[in-house]
């Protein structure tokens, strides 16, 4: 993955949002280990590193291959190269710190990793700090969101140009390659995941592979794709048809673009996630196809395309102007195939702005 140049302004205030959440906690320092995490905090892309965050200092350990990538990307970083993969060098840090309470993401974290570290870091108490970065990264600064934008329009110029392209006989596999291609060409360093070419029965599978069948006439291909420009992602997703829409795939799209519009609508800052997934489902549960939409209706992208918020019926937790979420109600029927319809969303001070612009349908 390729980066956007680091920006010391954005760095120091995420250091110093960072350290004040530390502060709450009762912590002296934060090991993160997620890359994207890394990024976020100290702009260092390279493969492997640790970075040590304590309220003074902010130490990146890496290995030889990243040694000029350090220094060019994370100036403000104490630079450790590592000699050997084990947690030596980390603890040793951790020691020259005098670090106390060391917080720590677990679902980042290997059994294996913490108990090498419990055991040789005994001068450090290793404390359990879920979320801190995470919920830092749910609202995004208006350079992240521009960096979004041109995730959103490398993806949607490159389905443009292959949706021409599409013909029957054409495999799913086929066309999520050329969809790659496209993505690359302008720009993407990555698609943002491996592309869902789903033709025919296969629409019904909302996580589908792309396989070796044939697209026909009058079946519908359900593709969602997206693209990472300078580590930030898309993700989008649509449904189309090389012929005439058969009356039942017609019914169910109708309903899914009407979900996907009611939920749309009530996005603003407030509002609980809750019920921007409840404005979709409610929509679909009433024209008869509740038990056909077997997902929440979002989730938040940005470093990741998974990420918070989950716009799920038991997340109460109210959105916030600066959040970028997807809105993907979908019906999938097996045996006949299914509908999706996706969307990036900006929360505004004042509602909502929709980031995509290709049309619905």
């Amino acid at each position: 993955m390729t980066a956007a140049h680091a920006v010391p302004d954005v760095h120091a205030a995420r250091l110093a949002s960072v350290r004040e959440d530390l502060s709450k906690k009762k912590l002296d320092a934060l090991l993160v280990q997620n890359r994207a995490d890394q990024y976020w905090l100290t702009g260092f892309t390279g493969e492997d590193g640790f970075v040590i965050l304590s309220h003074k200092h902010v130490v990146l350990l890496t290995d030889g291959r990243f040694d000029e990538t350090a220094d060019r990307e994370a100036p403000w970083a104490r630079k450790v190269i590592r000699q050997k993969r084990t947690a030596d060098e980390t603890v040793r840090e951790l020691k020259r710190m005098k670090i106390g309470r060391l917080g720590f993401e677990p679902s980042h974290m290997s059994v294996l990793a913490f108990g090498e570290l419990k055991k040789l870091a005994k001068s450090s108490r290793l404390v359990a700090a879920s979320g801190i970065i995470r919920t830092r990264r749910l609202i995004k600064d208006a350079r992240e969101v521009t960096l979004i934008r041109n995730a959103i329009h490398a993806a949607e110029e490159a389905f443009r140009r292959v949706r021409h392209d599409i013909r029957p006989g054409m495999t799913e596999r086929e066309v999520a390659a050329k969809l790659i291609y496209e993505m690359h060409v302008l720009g993407a360093s990555e698609p943002a995941f491996g592309p869902i070419v789903a033709a025919g029965p296969n629409a019904s599978l909302p996580h589908y592979e792309a396989g070796n069948r044939r697209i026909s006439r009058g079946e519908p291909v359900l593709i969602d794709w997206g693209a990472r420009v300078n580590w930030y992602v898309s993700d989008l997703t649509r449904v189309i048809w090389l012929d005439s829409i058969p009356p039942k795939s017609r019914e169910i799209l109708d309903v899914v673009r009407a979900a996907h519009d009611r939920a749309i609508a009530v996005i603003r800052p407030g509002v609980s996630a809750a019920a921007v997934d409840n404005a979709a489902r409610a929509y679909i549960r009433k024209s008869g196809y509740g038990k056909q939409f077997r997902h929440s209706v979002g989730h938040g992208i940005g470093l990741d395309v998974h990420e918070g918020p989950g716009l799920r019926k038991t997340n109460k937790d109210p959105l916030k102007a600066g959040m970028v979420v997807t809105i993907e109600p979908g019906i999938y029927l097996p045996g006949v195939g299914g509908a999706r319809i996706e969307s990036d969303v900006l929360v505004t001070e004042r509602g909502c702005e929709i980031l995509s612009t290709l049309p619905l349908v």
